[in-house]
């Protein structure tokens, strides 16, 4: 092993990204912030609210670090079964409580990513530096052959991999070294939420752990999740500028206006452990680095960096960790250019930015291109939200997709359409309530 690798960030994506190449290169984090133990910061300002792992995401963590759900579990993180301990609303309608075979590990970013980090930063090959990246070094062909670093210094590599997030200023580097700058697509939400912790008593929601109301057009959404050490994570959302106050008497009043009462009972009811803290999302942002001609060898850009998706859907985490997966295959196979990169990884992000964004587009407030084909799948998408209140295998289904263990195509297969077709004819008349088993 002779060659070096340098990552940018000690992300989610950062260190999956580095658990990968530490198989091939001796390889160096450069991370700006303070990462010694789990606590917020700065880097991750989202670490404060609810972040969801889904159960693919979860499998990529176990294929690169096998028992990490165990160990995780053994500190505190609570797990449980998708839709049979947890109640999730669907354009104000619950998802029938069925067993789906998928596992959601409820461990806080900041504990999630300081146990991804003590496992990475375990091998022998991976160190951390404490640094702030400013640029990239070229050689005369323009390929990348290192990163300049905050203190003058520069580190030489043989691959960079940047992983800094949507704020990565790779894009200036590029064109900077005189490159053609990736193509950008947005579709804008105007998120705003805020969040909130708690404390837990085992009879709230009936013993169950999470509640997650989507905002789908004409709703408000939030959730609340158990956290380890006993606590609610209670996050309120609204879109296009109808945001949560953070103030205790506004935050408690939009949680009233949610279509469902389970995550306001929760708010009126427990004792608050801190203050609420706001955020704001301006919309989806994807950089094309999959559409540039020639993109310089030894550097690539993964995770929200690459693609930064609608935080409601809970897509990011996961769409890194195949990222990863790709990474590591194109390594293995000896064939790991930036274009093979970027155009197997355009595979995963097509399927979570048409889901996201198709999600998005069915307020027609929120501005962006519906062709035929987005249209007639928000239409479709409507039914399966009523049949997946009264069937529990359309249910199943739409779990298994949103948490992209299957494609969304699963739920165009003849079975499940007939079901869909059969019980998402109509509306029922009460909200939240399951009928038909």
């Amino acid at each position: 092993m002779t060659g070096s690798a340098v990552v940018l960030g000690a992300s989610i994506a950062g260190l999956l990204a580095a658990r990968v190449l530490s198989g091939h290169y001796r390889v160096t984090i450069v991370e700006r912030d303070d990462v010694t133990g789990a606590d917020q910061r700065r880097g991750v300002p989202q670490a404060r609210h609810l972040h969801g792992l889904m159960e693919r995401g979860r499998q990529i963590l176990e294929e690169l670090h096998p028992g990490i759900t165990a160990q995780l579990a053994a500190e505190g993180a609570p797990t449980t079964e998708v839709l049979r301990e947890s109640r999730w609303y669907l354009s104000g309608l619950r998802m029938h409580p069925t067993d789906t075979g998928l596992i959601t590990l409820l461990a806080s970013r900041p504990m999630l990513e300081d146990g991804l980090r003590r496992r990475t930063l375990a091998l022998e090959n991976v160190t951390l530096v404490r640094h702030n990246a400013t640029g990239l070094v070229g050689d005369e062909n323009g390929d990348v052959v290192g990163v300049r670093c905050d203190d003058g210094r520069s580190l030489a590599a043989d691959l960079v991999v940047d992983a800094t997030g949507r704020g990565s200023r790779a894009s200036d580097w590029l064109v900077d070294l005189g490159h053609h700058r990736p193509a950008e697509q947005r579709v804008d939400v105007d998120l705003g939420y805020a969040s909130r912790f708690y404390r837990r008593r085992p009879d709230h929601l009936d013993g169950d752990r999470g509640v997650v109301v989507s905002t789908m057009p004409g709703f408000r959404g939030g959730g609340a999740i158990v956290l380890e050490g006993e606590r609610w994570h209670v996050t309120l959302a609204g879109m296009l500028g109808d945001h949560p106050p953070a103030d205790h008497e506004g935050f408690t009043a939009f949680a009233a206006t949610l279509p469902v009462p389970d995550v306001h009972r929760i708010v009126a009811d427990a004792e608050p452990l801190g203050d609420a803290v706001p955020h704001r999302f301006r919309g989806s942002l994807r950089r094309r680095h999959d559409l540039v001609p020639a993109s310089p060898n030894g550097f690539l850009v993964v995770g929200d960096a690459l693609c930064s998706f609608n935080p409601l859907y809970a897509q990011g985490m996961t769409v890194a960790g195949q990222q990863a997966l790709v990474l590591r295959d194109l390594l293995a196979e000896g064939r790991l250019t930036p274009q093979r990169f970027y155009r197997r990884s355009a595979r995963a992000v097509d399927t979570a930015w048409r889901m996201s964004t198709g999600a998005d587009l069915r307020d027609e407030r929120v501005e962006g291109p519906r062709p035929l084909r987005t249209r007639l799948t928000n239409a479709y998408v409507g039914r399966v939200h009523v049949a997946a209140h009264r069937d529990p295998e359309v249910a199943r289904v739409l779990m298994r997709t949103a948490n992209l263990t299957i494609p969304p195509t699963a739920l165009l297969a003849p079975p499940v359409l007939l079901r869909v077709l059969r019980r998402g004819s109509a509306s029922p008349g009460g909200v939240g309530v399951v009928d038909g088993a």
